[in-house]
């Protein structure tokens, strides 16, 4: 091997690591953006809130398909705090949408997203009891994908490129 062929093989593998960051990213920012699209009804209206929509989504997923430990979840906490959960589920995906978006406690956000995607996947997605193995994943896949984007955010470094920290860092590196 020449010198030639090691330097362009530590080139590649930088220019390869740049765009899974920029990938993971745009992955982050799609996601954030997804988010912040769900939060603003909620959180700039009052339907979700204070207008019976929360609840409303709490008994359809009691009467359409809630797994069978989520039933008395629901029922006997959930929906007697309803409002409460409503403004803390609105508030917390405007938080994790702006989190994702601007790149800021990422894996924070990315842990409450994962437990959040988990419980409505929990609460919503029960393809019954005598179903195949697959269709427990077929049903879930509303769910199940941005969870899995949160996991790859908590063990990545989704925040490496185009977030404000990765420019606060760049701008000091350029003041130095």
């Amino acid at each position: 091997m020449d010198g030639s062929h090691t330097r362009g093989s530590i080139l590649g593998e930088a220019d390869i690591r740049d765009r899974n960051a920029a990938a993971l990213a745009a992955v982050r920012i799609s996601l954030g953006a997804l988010f912040l699209i769900f939060a603003q009804y909620k959180v700039f209206g009052t339907g979700f809130t204070l207008g019976g929509g929360f609840q409303y989504w709490i008994n359809r997923f009691l009467a359409e398909g809630a797994y069978p430990f989520m039933v008395p979840v629901l029922r006997n906490f959930v929906l007697p705090h309803a409002t409460a959960i409503a403004f803390l589920t609105a508030y917390g995906e405007l938080a994790i949408g702006l989190s994702l978006v601007l790149g800021v406690l990422v894996r924070p956000a990315s842990a409450c997203g994962a437990i959040y995607m988990l419980t409505l996947l929990f609460s919503s997605n029960y393809p019954g009891a005598h179903a195949p193995f697959w269709q427990y994943f077929g049903a879930s896949l509303e769910h199940l994908v941005p969870a899995l984007c949160f996991a790859a955010f908590l063990v990545g470094d989704p925040a490496r490129v185009l977030s404000i920290p990765s420019y606060l860092k760049s701008r000091n590196r350029a003041a130095q």
